[in-house]
């Protein structure tokens, strides 16, 4: 009997989706119809080593077009595979697992203390959307981008619009669509002007090296450029909604808060890593069969589309005692591994699929809690939900805080 497609249901459901049908199917993969195709879901370290193993899957033809026009660009690193992938990706491993990440956290530590400056007895603000505005801030600040100070809530909106519209249709879809098409052609005209020697931008700065980045096949298009330079940009913005998310721990949890007033960094990593895990952002992985496959004893043909359950995982009682506690005690203890904490995917950064800007969400989160924590503010009523059928999740009030 032919499976049924389960596409809608995912819309319905959201991060709850995949985990719901593993666990009617014991926790074993599942097979599924996924946007017209056959499917498997899985979830585990052992699943994750599978998923990333060399030859078992490829990227290029798994994305879906909504993630690719949004949230990747055309032509980005995330729709290579192979050689063209590894050439590529060494340009982002180069820039955002080095010393910049120190860099571009205490850039956007200052733009918080410049911007808290201004919340201070000026009524509630919306911590989602001023923190999305310091991290556009920090981070042109650190890549070389040229942005003036009036342009600034503009790009951080357009940012956030990107990552807001990736897993939707209907109006987020198009407000991404268009915030996207907007910034590639303001970065192009950007890039263009550095390779024509019309704009004086450091050789050191991030932003010149992905302007003037080649590789076999020559320098990249100015507007390839631009999507691989919105791909060191706009993913920091997903920081805006882990930022959010450890505001509301803390409201909930506020033990938590003088460890971090302190600048206790050991315990700031740990309280980092449970946010991330505790709290959703992506919900699933997806590669292609490259060959027939077996895992678990699940037969696996060449071309399936292999989704990965990251929320699942994330909240799997076998990795993590107690998975619906917010509880960072776990990780002062234990240092996560390459294949269970993945909110950013799994394996090596270097090597592989795994998002290279994952250590950079690490710092800029850090900095910010502690900032956060150290802040005198007050939390007004509001509404305070997470809706998981949302994709991405987020605090539905984007959490409004006083600062005294």
């Amino acid at each position: 009997m032919a499976l049924l497609d389960q596409t809608a249901l995912a819309a319905i459901k959201g991060y709850a989706w995949l985990p719901d049908l593993r666990r009617a199917a014991g926790g074993r993969p599942v097979h599924l119809r996924a946007m017209g195709q056959p499917a498997v879901a899985l979830c585990g370290t052992d699943a994750t080593r599978f998923f990333y193993a060399e030859g078992n899957l490829e990227r290029h033809t798994a994305l879906p077009a909504l993630v690719v026009s949004t949230l990747f660009g055309r032509g980005a690193v995330h729709t290579l595979d192979g050689d063209a992938h590894r050439v590529r990706k060494a340009l982002f491993t180069s820039l955002l697992l080095g010393d910049g990440i120190a860099e571009a956290a205490k850039l956007t530590g200052e733009a918080f203390d410049q911007a808290a400056d201004s919340w201070r007895g000026a009524g509630p603000v919306v911590l989602f959307e001023e923190v999305a505005k310091v991290i556009a801030r920090g981070m042109t600040r650190w890549t070389g981008v040229p942005v003036a100070d009036d342009e600034i809530d503009g790009l951080a909106a357009d940012l956030v619009a990107m990552v807001d519209g990736f897993a939707t249709v209907g109006p987020r879809y198009a407000r991404a669509l268009v915030a996207r098409r907007r910034r590639e052609q303001w970065l192009a005209a950007l890039i263009d002007r550095v390779r024509d020697n019309q704009l004086d931008a450091p050789a050191e700065a991030p932003f010149t090296q992905v302007a003037l980045f080649a590789d076999e096949r020559g320098e990249l298009d100015a507007r390839t450029a631009a999507v691989e330079l919105l791909n060191i940009i706009r993913p920091a913005t997903a920081v805006t909604w882990f930022a959010a998310y450890a505001a509301h721990a803390l409201d909930r949890h506020p033990q938590h808060v003088t460890p971090l007033r302190a600048g206790d960094d050991e315990f700031t990593t740990a309280f980092v890593h449970e946010v991330r895990r505790f709290y959703p952002f992506a919900p699933f992985l997806g590669g292609r069969a490259t060959r027939d496959l077996t895992f678990d004893g699940a037969q696996i043909a060449r071309g399936t589309l292999v989704l990965l359950d990251v929320y699942g995982q994330n909240h799997d009682p076998a990795l993590w005692a107690d998975p619906y506690d917010f509880r960072p005690a776990r990780f002062l203890d234990r240092q996560p591994g390459e294949f269970d904490l993945i909110p950013q995917g799994g394996g090596d950064p270097r090597t592989g699929h795994r998002c290279p800007g994952e250590k950079m969400t690490i710092a800029l989160l850090g900095t910010l809690a502690q900032r956060l924590a150290a802040l005198d503010y007050y939390v007004p009523p509001q509404d305070l939900s997470i809706n998981l059928s949302r994709i991405p999740a987020k605090v539905k009030s984007g959490f409004e805080i006083g600062v005294l």
